[in-house]
């Protein structure tokens, strides 16, 4: 495996206050302690292309190994987000990331993807996405996205989360309007993932959603379909695309992940050619899940478990209504109770 980080340029201006720290040498896999190897683990290449002949009807075999897949990457980000907390370096974050793909027999899927040096992104306050984990420590206030993707047997399973460190109460007004409105668009539109719906919806719903409210969505990043090959067809907008994109179909595995801004959602790209902030310093949130269309509405891969935490967004959604987003009956459960309590 050969990854080369780069060096930040002296002067390079960024953006808002997020600076670039020290990274820790790249950790490596045994391929022993694995099921299975990427294609690109080794030289960084991804070689095989999904989706060739369209978006992936995926079949029985493949749905319960992709349901391994996304139930390990919700493990993971669960330990992940248990981590976050003043002075915790978002590179120890990845270290247990790295640690706990492995205990699974999973590869940690961004890891040397197109040379990203990191087992996890983790990104904060106004990076947007890709951010890589370094030496800096995080701290109160901080808002911060882990996005979690693992390969166990072949496939991947993808999801990530917000985080607030120190808890809600470090967190001022601003920034929680900006998680909850992040969060009650993304629901919002797995709410409308069905067979024939147009993949078109999904992005005129977040739009809709987060305009009236004085928030813009990215356009330059997109979910994206899953499976044995890390991102396939079909491209997932998170705005309004005014032309039909097909239809959804049943068996269907893609990734809605909405990445809402403060300000202006034009990425500003750091030289390291992998983070992306916000062009004004804004800071943004996203979420994001693995999917699975059913006969008549969808399933959450990477949905909460039984010990998964409850975030105050989720407690205070204004959208959360009959959706189920957990993998387990007792999840379902205890969303059926949440929402009844509301």
């Amino acid at each position: 495996m050969n990854i080369k980080t780069k060096k930040p340029k002296s002067d390079f201006v960024y953006a808002g206050s997020v600076r670039p720290y020290p990274q820790s040498p790249t950790r490596l896999v045994d391929p022993e302690k694995v099921l299975t190897l990427p294609d690109y683990a080794i030289d960084g290449v991804p070689k095989k292309k999904g989706g060739t002949n369209g978006v992936e009807v995926k079949s029985a075999e493949e749905i319960v190994k992709m349901r391994a897949s996304g139930r390990a990457a919700r493990e993971v980000l669960d330990i992940a987000g248990r981590l976050v907390a003043p002075g915790v370096t978002t590179d120890a974050i990845d270290a247990a990331v790295h640690a706990a793909c492995i205990e699974r027999g999973a590869y940690p899927s961004p890891l040397n993807y197109r040379k990203f040096p990191k087992s996890c992104c983790t990104s904060v306050n106004e990076v947007i996405c890709h951010g890589i984990p370094d030496e800096r420590p995080l701290e109160e206030g901080d808002i911060v996205n882990i996005d979690i993707t693992v390969y166990l047997d072949g496939y991947h399973g993808d999801c990530s989360e917000m985080f607030v460190v120190g808890g809600k109460e470090a967190l001022d007004e601003a920034g929680q309007k900006l998680i909850q409105t992040t969060y009650d668009s993304w629901l919002s539109s797995l709410e409308l993932v069905r067979p024939g719906v147009d993949f078109n919806v999904i992005g005129k719903v977040i739009q809709d959603y987060i305009t009236p409210r004085g928030y813009s969505t990215v356009r330059s990043f997109c979910g994206h379909g899953i499976g044995s090959v890390f991102h396939c067809a079909p491209n997932i907008y998170h705005y309004t695309v005014n032309q039909p994109l097909g239809l959804i179909k049943a068996g269907n595995v893609f990734t809605i992940e909405p990445m809402i801004c403060e300000k202006l959602a034009d990425p500003y790209m750091w030289d390291d050619d992998w983070t992306a902030t916000t062009v004004d310093g804004g800071r943004s949130a996203q979420f994001e899940h693995t999917l699975l269309v059913t006969d008549d509405g969808v399933e959450a891969m990477t949905g909460k478990i039984e010990t998964s935490p409850l975030q105050f967004w989720e407690a205070e959604s204004e959208v959360r209504k009959g959706v189920w987003l957990g993998t387990s009956e007792n999840a379902r459960k205890r969303a059926e109770e949440l929402n009844c309590s509301m």
